[in-house]
């Protein structure tokens, strides 16, 4: 008669499994990210001979009010050709976005209830819009009005003549900012969902709320108070559509 597996036979067995397992996920997490990147790459390339104009585009809300005979400036040697081209290769991440959530979503699916499919899918979505909506707004309504207000308010003798990488850092620092801070209705949401707290219980703790907002708009913008106050307010207000909604969606039993 065949001897029957031993104990020991059984955990190799599991362990070689688990061992498997393990290799399969590192295969799949390599493959994603591959993926990722050659998205990146091909939303790149058409953008590449374009820099020059994209970098144009970007700079309209400082060039508009921009004293005139004055013009932005190249400090650095490489600037005129390093700045375009990384400000394309961030735009390009930009766009990106959607298709990198695609594929955290095809590593990470399996691994999900169906009702956590239901929930994360939708998020990720709204999250995605969220971050763009952020932009926008940092770009059409926050950078003109800033900028409006730096240029009138430069001391007489002075010419405004920002450079060209130092612009874009202060713009892309003020996207990053306003498509975080854009993720507030997100975030409140998951901890109503999560039993973290209520509705009823961030109410109350509103005033807070006024002052974190004031307190992140000072961490996350360049130091200026309207960059910060532009920031700040937006988040309180995006607060309190977190909690019209979480109140709106979820069953008062699953708060």
């Amino acid at each position: 008669m065949p001897a029957e597996p031993t104990n020991s036979d059984t955990n190799q067995g599991e362990q070689t499994e688990e061992g498997a397992t393990f290799v399969s996920h590192l295969i799949e997490l390599r493959t994603r990210l591959i993926h990722s990147l050659l998205g990146i790459v091909v939303v790149l390339l058409p953008l590449l001979p374009f820099s020059n104009d994209i970098y144009a585009y970007l700079a309209q809300p400082l060039l508009a009010h921009m004293p005139e005979g004055t013009s932005m400036v190249a400090i650095e040697v490489i600037s005129p050709f390093l700045t375009p081209f990384k400000l394309t290769l961030t735009l390009s991440l930009f766009v990106s976005i959607p298709w990198i959530f695609y594929q955290v979503w095809l590593f990470v699916a399996p691994g999900l209830y169906e009702r956590e499919q239901k929930i994360a899918l939708p998020l990720i979505s709204s999250g995605t819009g969220l971050f763009y909506l952020g932009i926008v707004f940092a770009y059409y309504i926050v950078l003109p009005i800033i900028f409006q207000f730096i240029t009138a308010t430069a001391p007489d003798g002075v010419a405004v003549m920002t450079d060209i990488s130092k612009y874009l850092d202060f713009v892309l620092t003020l996207f990053f900012a306003f498509g975080l801070a854009f993720q507030i209705p997100i975030a409140t949401f998951l901890m109503v969902k999560a039993r973290v707290t209520t509705p009823e219980k961030l109410a109350e703790k509103r005033p807070y709320v006024v002052v974190g907002a004031f307190v992140i708009g000072m961490l996350l913008t360049p130091p200026d108070i309207i960059s910060q106050t532009l920031l700040a307010i937006p988040m309180w207000l995006l607060f309190e559509v977190g909690l019209y909604v979480s109140k709106a969606v979820i069953k008062p039993v699953e708060a």
